[in-house]
């Protein structure tokens, strides 16, 4: 009897020393692939407290949620995803519609769809994380790093806050006459728009810091930047600080070698596939895909204490632009709306072909929306007025009243529409 105890208690007792040894080699695997500075100090499940996730009249805002979920996704037919969550505790998360063509794939949860410009935060952040760090500083001129880029003024600062007047890439490149050898490729790449703009010199827009202009050149270069900084390309950057420690498993930079895989964006009509282009490959800007669950841990960690020291993580979120007073603003990566009563909406949203997404990350009630669509409809910005539950957004209040009531016109906004909009709502 006392063999077999004996002979039992060692079998236990390896179990745990094997358990162990496993638990170890996947953390020193998870350390070595994330040699970059990271936000790997962040616990996830320690980000919040029990009031954090409490809801106030909760059956009733749950029932409201649905009844969004129904009025505006199922029968306006969108397709993707939305997730809503106060804290810890999700509210709403539904999923529907399909990733390829021919209504192959449905879209569920562990379904990575374009985030377009909602990528902008996650650039930010991981830019944040190397000023943390001390490997660069926001004062620093974009020429520390490209010698020959030929605008003096414009800082790592400029370019998180969309000030800099850089041209934007989109309309630049087709400018240039007669056109340089690299509009014959089939994608262009973040270092054939430095390249042409080293070589072309385009004028700036405006002058440098003197006022708020969204530009998607400032996420291009700074995705750049953070290559150069960490001699590591931005995908795998990415991976390293932000996706892997937070434990976003879906997520990725997309690249050449995903255009079959990779959930495509479709037209309304049809619906039929968004065909690819050569900007596609442009990275930083946009080119994040990801999934709600995975967009609502880096919405945890962005609560959290411990993401960045507390003197550069308030910078996050102060408005930059205050020429002209009004109710729209950008701090570092993000959006927000400051309102009459003082109240703050801070967020981002994104338009790339077919996909349009919100990332609302609410300061005061610790509420985290988000809505990806990949069938284009404008209607999928209504998410954002979902924030009006929780905290005193009037003007969002009106919006959702009238969502709700089928008496918005979003249905009807085209996608050049929502880009000529995108420096005051959609993008």
């Amino acid at each position: 009897m006392k063999f077999k105890l004996s002979v039992f208690s060692l079998f236990v007792a390896l179990f745990f020393v094997t358990v162990s040894c496993k638990k170890n080699e996947e953390k020193l695997k998870e350390e070595a692939e994330s040699r970059l500075p990271n936000y790997g100090n962040v616990q996830l499940d320690k980000v919040f407290s029990k009031a954090d996730s409490e809801v106030e009249n909760e059956p009733f805002v749950i029932s409201f949620l649905n009844s969004y979920y129904s009025s505006v996704w199922e029968k306006g037919n969108l397709w993707g995803g939305i997730l809503v969550a106060k804290g810890d505790k999700i509210l709403l998360e539904k999923y529907r519609g399909f990733a390829q063509a021919a209504e192959q794939q449905p879209i569920d949860a562990d379904t990575p769809m374009h985030v377009a410009s909602v990528s902008k935060t996650l650039t930010a952040m991981a830019v944040l994380k190397l000023v943390d760090a001390g490997k660069i500083s926001l004062t620093d001129h974009v020429t520390k790093f490209f010698p020959k880029f030929p605008y003096p003024e414009v800082t790592v600062q400029t370019l998180l806050d969309q000030r800099s007047g850089l041209p934007k890439y989109e309309h630049f490149i087709e400018q240039i006459q007669p056109a340089p050898a690299e509009m014959s490729k089939k994608f262009l790449t973040n270092k054939d728009i430095m390249n042409l703009m080293i070589q072309y010199k385009p004028a700036l827009a405006r002058d440098t810091d003197t006022g708020f202009m969204y530009c998607n050149t400032n996420f291009a270069t700074l995705a750049l930047i953070v290559e150069k900084v960490t001699a590591t390309p931005f995908p795998e950057a990415m991976q390293q600080m932000i996706f892997r420690p937070l434990k976003m498993k879906h997520t990725y930079i997309f690249q050449e070698k995903d255009t079959l895989a990779a959930t495509k964006s479709f037209y309304n009509r049809g619906p039929s596939v968004y065909p690819y282009d050569r900007l596609d490959l442009v990275y930083g800007d946009k080119n994040v895909y990801t999934t709600p669950r995975d967009l609502f841990n880096f919405s945890k960690a962005l609560y959290s204490k411990d993401f960045l020291s507390p003197e550069l993580e308030v910078k996050i979120f102060e408005p930059y632009s205050n020429e002209k007073q009004g109710m729209n603003n950008y701090g570092l990566g993000f959006r927000m709306k400051i309102f009459d009563n003082g109240q703050k909406l801070t967020y981002h949203n994104g338009w790339w072909h077919g996909t349009n997404s919100v990332f609302g990350h609410l300061l005061d009630s610790k509420v985290t929306i988000i809505a990806i669509g990949n069938k284009y409809s404008n209607r999928v910005y209504s998410a954002l007025a979902l924030s009006s539950l929780f905290q005193d957004f009037p003007f969002e209040a009106v919006k959702l009243n009238k969502v709700m009531h089928g008496e918005d016109s979003a249905t009807n906004t085209t996608p050049e529409a929502a880009d000529t909009s995108s420096d005051r709502y959609s993008e």
